[in-house]
């Protein structure tokens, strides 16, 4: 049977008495000599351990050499074994692919090196079939994480995961284990804005389901580096970088529909108890003050520029309006996670009331201490600090009402 996605797909299989409950893909790319051996180790495996019905999809990554021929004796001698061949390479092409085109509920997929052990098969995808999360991956960075592996790799896997953690606010802590599952209701409505088609496949996987507010579950695994891996270090990271920029800029410039993928797929925050502090106010709290020390910074470096040309009451209205457009964009963005146009207006009106308090305040201390005293420019500066502190737990509490049940 010929089915046409991204490219040719053939399909060949042994028919299976039911519906798989899980569907492990298994992306090959010239692997003639550890295909067989994995795929008999895996079904292995999961006839024996795995009590749900499944299907091992080997999707073959255009290979040259005698891959195909290999998975197709597979497919023949195994039930629940098929094959998709695509005629274009690239990991995250062949998982698009067989995931979009699976029946099964839940999706995942290991590398053919078995450098996993699969042990923690079970355990990866056991909260995916019983719907308590959305996404789960094997992480060799947890603690009780074992590892076996040369100090090259690991210096780079963790400046990688560092990196996304700076660039991109990664919160999960292993994006590049070949070890993940899906289910099948997330990953069609997240596939299709996923671009990558090659090795950052599934760092731009996880960071849009977590910034559409999805559950993702990590799993510490036992894994020992293959010491035959063909990946090329240096292109997979330069390929890295340039998927980290793209995404960047599509966060930061709202292209992606995450308020949509949010609504529709995200948890909602829990409801706090009665004296407990509310799910996500701390995090809330670091970044806005984070925010407020960078704003006030801008705000008082404006002010002195300006005081002399303008007098005081002109430079801090001037410098607060320019900095509380630029703090309200910033919060609704960083600590709120908010982006695109929707909503943009009544935000930034919100901001604008907080900053006619805020002026209030300043421009109120400012002529209190002018009417009792003729200050120094220090203490004048003093005054405003103080006024802008009352200033900022204001606005803390008007955006929060205003944004926080609006993402």
């Amino acid at each position: 049977m010929i089915e046409s996605t991204e490219s040719r797909v053939a399909v060949r299989a042994r028919p299976v008495a039911s519906s798989p409950v899980l569907d492990v893909v298994v992306p090959v790319y010239n692997e003639e000599v550890d295909l067989g051996p994995c795929v008999r180790r895996l079904h292995a495996h999961l006839g024996e351990h795995f009590p749900y019905p499944f299907r091992i999809t080997i999707a073959d990554n255009a290979s040259l050499d005698g891959t195909l021929a290999v998975a197709e004796a597979l497919a023949a001698e195994l039930p629940g074994v098929v094959v998709r061949h695509l005629d274009a390479k690239g990991r995250g092409r062949a998982l698009r692919t067989a995931w979009s085109a699976s029946d099964a509920p839940v999706l995942a997929y290991l590398d053919v090196d078995l450098s996993t052990d699969l042990a923690a098969l079970l355990p990866l995808v056991a909260p995916l079939i019983s719907g308590h999360s959305d996404l789960a991956i094997g992480t060799r960075l947890a603690r009780t994480s074992r590892v076996v592996r040369g100090a090259k790799r690991e210096v780079i896997s963790r400046a990688y995961n560092l990196l996304l953690r700076g660039t991109l606010a990664a919160r999960f802590s292993d994006a590049q284990c070949g070890f993940k599952a899906i289910r099948a209701d997330v990953a069609r409505e997240l596939l299709p804005l996923v671009q990558d088609t090659g090795w950052f496949f599934d760092t731009e996987l996880l960071v849009l389901a977590q910034r559409a507010g999805l559950r993702i579950h990590e799993v510490p695994v036992d894994w020992i580096d293959d010491p035959d891996s063909r990946v090329d270090v240096v292109a997979t990271a330069l390929a890295d970088l340039r998927g980290i920029g793209r995404l960047g800029r599509a966060l930061l410039t709202g292209a992606l529909p995450l308020a949509d993928l949010r609504a529709q797929l995200g948890r909602a925050p829990l409801a706090a108890p009665p004296g407990r502090v509310p799910a996500g106010l701390p995090r809330q709290l670091v970044r806005f003050a984070a925010i407020g020390v960078a704003s006030t910074c801008a705000y008082l470096l404006l002010f002195v520029l300006t005081r002399g040309a303008l007098g005081a009451q002109p430079a801090n209205l001037l410098a607060l309006l320019l900095t509380a457009v630029g703090n309200t964009a910033a919060n609704r963005r960083l600590t709120f996670g908010i982006s695109g146009r929707r909503h943009a207006g009544r935000h930034h009106v919100q901001g604008l009331l907080a900053f006619a308090l805020g002026l209030a305040l300043t421009s109120g201390s400012l002529a209190a201490l002018h009417a009792v005293t003729d200050p120094g420019r220090a203490v004048e500066l003093a005054v405003l600090v103080a006024a802008n502190l009352a200033a900022t737990v204001l606005r803390f509490v008007l955006l929060r009402l205003g944004m926080h049940h609006r993402r």
